[in-house]
């Protein structure tokens, strides 16, 4: 393939990837958003596969990596369920900074990289390795730890360190320091050392910095991985002068950053409070600073929520990662199915901020074949809870306190929430009392036109769907 070839190609391709993620803005476009990007991705990789710069020695390699990876990405699509998308993406986030540090160091080490620079190219080439092993690094191992408080594999309660901005700092000031080291070295082993310290140093700042985020900042860690992974991509792009991978890096980060932004503010938290930590678990800002809140728990069963449901005209469900966790989505749709079938008005409401990464509940509800159209967004639904005969919560907590507004004490004080008590009844299905993951107790099931049902989420449903159909 010649080198014009190849670049139309790219620039096909790069349209396809722009189509793509304006297709995946909005619920109804987005399966044709993934095969605009799988078109993209197929014309990228074959351009460069068959491009100039490949030689017919390496197609063997190449076609033996590429089988492993399509193997690991078989299995994958195969075995992963859909309430572990959220460690998986997180998983995917760290092999791309991974790639990112790996061709950083081939692409220093090889001496065809860098044979015919000098002067201001053979430093700007040196700042791009330097500062695409830099991203990579703590692309790489923020997404191994965020993987891991996902899963379940490490805790979710933040770590937070004595000092630990003063930590940062210095770390910061010396990969800057060691930064000018490389970029004065006169020989390559002579640069191999500051850029080994370096990596070692964003290895531990991503684990630190992921490691001091809380539970109900894991979306916004997510997104924010994402970003990163954009800017580890672009950063390669730029090492091997590779167009193709700039915008393409570029279009991802910039769209994480944008995410990122639209999670902070669902949430009413800045970027950079997300990134000082600690809020989100036991180990964030206490429960205690706000008001306690008063009354009595009215427990309901299984039946006395069908009732509830089957006198009902107007029913809004509002999921939580509770729903995810019991895998109930599925159940979820029988009972609206039923619910709609009898006239009764049914819609979801979708915190921006529910589950473990963006769009969580919009998934899982989508994998369930709810229809788009009554799956709604928060501000689109808080208007009419007055109006509402039911509001039925699956497994979501701080999403829907009422602290959040009433009391200016509370730790998530400000915060955007989903006002279920202004319906004339709410049911939150729940396992026990404990609290979400601000660790803030919930106003909300004390009040008196609240019911709790306790139980597994799945099971607690399926008898409501039992009751129903009798």
């Amino acid at each position: 393939m010649s080198e014009s070839l190849a670049t139309v190609s790219y620039l096909g391709a790069t349209i396809l990837f722009i189509l793509c993620l304006g297709g995946l803005s909005h619920p109804e476009t987005s399966r044709r958003g993934n095969l605009y990007g799988i078109i993209g991705m197929t014309i990228a990789v074959l351009a460069t596969v068959f491009g100039p710069r490949v030689g017919a020695a390496g197609y063997a390699w190449i076609i033996a990596a590429m089988a492993a990876g399509a193997g690991i990405g078989v299995y994958a699509a195969r075995t992963v369920q859909m309430t572990q998308m959220p460690e998986l993406v997180a998983l995917m986030h760290s092999l791309v900074g991974l790639a990112a540090m790996l061709v950083g160091f081939a692409n220093y080490i090889d001496p065809a990289a860098s044979a015919q620079m000098s002067g201001a190219e053979k430093t700007i080439h040196e700042i791009e390795i330097y500062v695409g092993i830099l991203i990579g690094a703590v692309t790489f191992s923020g997404s191994v730890i965020a993987f891991g408080k996902l899963s379940g594999k490490i805790s979710g309660n933040p770590m937070l360190l004595p000092a630990r901005h003063w930590i940062n700092l210095a770390g910061l000031l010396v990969v800057i320091w060691f930064g000018r080291e490389f970029i004065n070295a006169h020989s390559l082993s002579e640069g191999m050392l500051p850029l080994v310290v370096m990596t070692a140093i964003a290895l531990l700042f991503g684990i630190h910095m992921v490691m001091a985020i809380g539970g109900a900042d894991m979306p916004v860690v997510v997104s924010m991985l994402n970003s990163y992974s954009g800017w580890a991509a672009a950063a390669t792009g730029f090492m091997l002068s590779n167009d193709l991978l700039i915008v393409t890096g570029a279009l991802v980060g910039s769209s994480g950053a944008i995410l990122s932004y639209i999670m902070c503010a669902a949430m009413n938290r800045h970027f950079i409070s997300v990134i000082a930590g600690g809020f989100g678990t036991t180990g964030g800002t206490p429960a205690a600073a706000g008001a306690q809140p008063a009354g009595e728990v009215v427990a309901v069963t299984a039946g006395d929520t069908a009732e509830l449901l089957r006198e009902a005209k107007n029913v809004i469900i509002v999921p939580g990662y509770g729903m995810a966790v019991a895998q109930a989505q599925h159940t979820v749709y029988e009972i609206t199915k039923l619910l709609r079938e009898k006239g009764v008005n049914v819609r979801f409401g979708i915190h921006p901020v529910a589950g473990r990464m963006p769009g969580h509940m919009n998934v899982l509800l989508a994998e369930a074949k709810v229809p788009y159209d009554i799956v709604q967004e928060m501000d689109e639904l808080n208007d009419d809870f007055p109006q509402t005969d039911v509001a039925m919560i699956i497994g979501a907590n701080d999403i829907v306190n009422p602290g959040a507004q009433d009391d200016p004490n509370s730790p998530i004080a400000g915060m955007p929430v989903l006002e279920v008590w202004k319906a004339k009844t709410s049911i939150v299905m729940k396992r026990s009392m404990a609290s979400g993951y601000a660790g803030v107790d919930n106003p909300l099931f004390y009040k008196e036109n609240n019911r709790m049902l306790f139980g597994d989420a799945k099971k607690m449903l399926d008898e409501v769907l039992a009751s129903l159909k009798s």
